[in-house]
């Protein structure tokens, strides 16, 4: 068995661990938080370890490491993590800022280092992006991407989040250019803040709409709310040459009342650990190949650079009003 730590114990992290435990052939040995709390419930579900950061850098018996803490402290624990000699699996973004993001990836340029971005790994979304490859519909032109949570997160969250477009939006930022199979060359972002006043006095939005376009001139749509009012709204519509590929919301039961006034179908699944919880699965098991050396990493350092490109690029343009052109 491959013998893994976790950083960082909060909401992800606890999925992360159980998805560890529930693999056999990864060890979840120790655990880190700076909060007892969150360490402590970790480690009362699995059986692992609650260690320090430093304990984990030195011990050569731990192979990899999951890094689930804050945002702010992503790239300076992979560097680290790298330096140790250990895999990586980091969740999004890879930082907060661009230009030392893009300093410090020749020091990475050989880490075995996946990024967490769990669309790729949703079993819908892939088959979809598969259908696409394939022609089914012909030649990709346009593509239209919905993202709606169900409610506003935390304030505390959103002040230390990086914003809608690195937290939020960059999810759909990567999704869009695997997708299109050609990465962005302009992108246009209009953002209000229409959900909850104190966003907007923390120095955010909270409602997006950005426009992508390639050097072969596909055109995307990204449509982003902190709230939908019915539900966790994830929908994406591709439209080729020869016909459309949908992907709908998932309700949580198939079950569906066929009465006078119409059929009636169970709700929507209401938050994204649910909505993707076999993505998350799905990012452990690819992990895992890691560790044996049966695979490497399908999103990678410079796909993490990409996708912060995009939304600073994204925010660029919502604070000037005016396009922004990429380069290469």
């Amino acid at each position: 068995m491959h013998k893994i730590a976790l950083l960082g114990c909060g909401r992800i992290g606890k999925i992360h661990a159980a998805n560890a435990v529930a693999h056999p052939d990864l060890h979840l040995s120790h655990i880190v938080d700076p909060f007892a709390e969150n360490a402590e419930a970790v480690a009362a579900a699995t059986g692992a370890e609650i260690t320090t950061y430093e304990a984990v850098l030195a011990d050569r018996s731990i192979e990899g490491a999951i890094v689930a803490t804050s945002t702010d402290l992503h790239l300076s624990e992979c560097l680290e993590l790298h330096a140790a000699g250990k895999a990586i699996f980091c969740e999004k973004p890879i930082g907060m800022d661009l230009a030392l993001v893009e300093r410090e990836a020749a020091k990475l340029k050989d880490a075995r280092l996946f990024l967490a971005f769990n669309r790729r790994f949703d079993p819908n979304i892939r088959a979809l992006q598969a259908r696409l490859a394939s022609g089914e519909v012909g030649r990709l032109e346009t593509l239209q991407i919905t993202s709606n949570d169900t409610s506003p997160p935390p304030i505390n969250f959103v002040k230390t989040s990086g914003g809608l477009f690195k937290d939020m939006a960059i999810h759909d930022l990567d999704m869009a250019s695997w997708l299109l199979g050609e990465p962005p060359s302009e992108i246009f972002a209009w953002g209000s803040c229409l959900v909850d006043p104190a966003i907007g006095e923390a120095g955010d939005i909270d409602t997006a709409r950005t426009m992508l376009k390639t050097a072969s001139g596909r055109l995307c749509v990204i449509a982003n709310s902190r709230r939908s009012g019915f539900g966790y709204d994830q929908r994406i519509e591709a439209f080729g040459s020869d016909g459309m590929i949908r992907i709908g919301n998932i309700t949580e039961t198939s079950v569906e009342v066929w009465k006078v006034a119409g059929p009636q179908t169970d709700r929507f699944q209401n938050f994204f650990l649910e909505r993707y919880a076999d993505a998350y699965r799905a990012e452990m098991w690819h992990f895992a190949e890691m560790l044996a050396g049966t695979a490497t990493p399908a999103v990678g350092y410079d796909d993490g650079v990409a996708a912060l490109r995009l939304a600073e690029a994204a925010l660029k343009s919502l604070e000037t009003g005016l396009p922004v052109k990429l380069n290469g």
